[in-house]
C-alpha cells in the first residue's frame, strides 16, 4: 500500500491494493523506494544469528539485500512481477545474488506449504479491510522453532489524512495483531515506534506499528 500526493478516488485506492498497479510503478525507470533497509528491521535482526529469512511484499529488495549482506540466506516474496525483476537486479548489483532467491506470492493467499525461516519479515504490507491480521497468521506458519516474526505498518495518524477511506482501514496497531499470533509465539514487542519520513519533499512524523515475536524452540 502507499499513495503520497493527491486524495485518490476508492475506485483508485482499490485498484492500489493489486498487483497490476505494482507492476505500473515498478515499470518506471526510477527507483520507487530508497534502497536502505528499513529501521525496524534493522533494530531487530542486529541482535540475531543471521539463519535463513524470508521478506514478503519485499518490493525492490532494500531489506533482502541488505539481510544478505548481513550474512543470512535470503527468499524475497512479492506480488509484484516487475517489483521482483527489479529486486533481483538490485541484488545482482550489490553482489548479494547467490544469497538470494524470489518467490511471487500474494501475501493474502500466503502458504508456508513446509517451508520454514529464522526470520519471517514484511514491512509497509497494507491488506485491505483490516486484512493484515490474516497475513500475519499466516506469515507466522513459517516460522521455524526459534525463530522471529516481524510486522511493520504504517499506524493510523493525521499524517496520512489525505489518503482514501480503504487505505486508513488498512492501517494498523501493532496490538491489533496479536490475536493472530498462534499458540508457541511469545510478542517481544508490540509498539507503535516513532520515525520520521519524507513525503513530497516534507518531513513528516510518523510511527511504526511494530510486532516482533519469537516462536518457542
Amino acid at each position: 500500500m502507499s499513495g503520497h500526493g493527491h486524495q485518490v478516488s476508492e475506485e483508485e485506492a482499490a485498484a492500489m491494493f493489486e498487483p497490476a498497479s505494482w507492476d505500473e510503478r515498478y515499470s518506471s525507470p526510477e527507483k520507487i523506494w530508497s534502497g536502505n533497509p528499513n529501521p525496524q528491521l534493522v533494530a531487530a535482526a542486529t541482535g540475531l544469528t543471521p539463519g535463513t529469512a524470508l521478506d514478503v511484499g519485499c518490493g525492490e529488495g532494500g531489506d533482502v539485500i541488505w539481510l544478505a549482506s548481513q550474512g543470512w540466506t535470503v527468499t524475497g516474496a512479492d506480488f509484484s512481477a516487475n517489483g521482483l525483476a527489479r529486486a533481483a537486479r538490485h541484488a545482482e548489483e550489490a553482489g548479494v545474488a547467490d544469497r538470494v532467491d524470489w518467490w511471487r506470492v500474494d501475501a493474502r493467499a500466503f502458504a508456508a506449504a513446509g517451508r520454514s525461516y529464522d526470520l519471517v519479515t514484511s514491512h509497509y504490507l497494507h491488506a485491505p479491510e483490516g486484512g493484515m491480521v490474516e497475513v500475519t497468521r499466516r506469515l507466522a506458519e513459517a516460522v521455524a522453532p526459534g525463530g522471529h516474526l516481524l510486522v511493520v505498518g504504517h499506524a493510523p495518524s493525521e499524517t496520512f489524512a489525505h489518503m482514501s477511506a480503504s487505505h486508513l482501514r488498512a492501517m494498523f496497531l501493532a496490538e491489533d495483531l496479536l490475536p493472530a499470533l498462534p499458540d508457541g509465539f511469545a510478542p517481544l514487542v508490540a509498539q507503535q515506534r516513532p520515525r520520521t519520513m519524507t513525503r513530497d519533499g516534507v518531513r513528516v512524523d510518523v510511527h511504526d506499528a511494530t510486532l516482533l515475536a519469537r516462536r518457542n524452540p
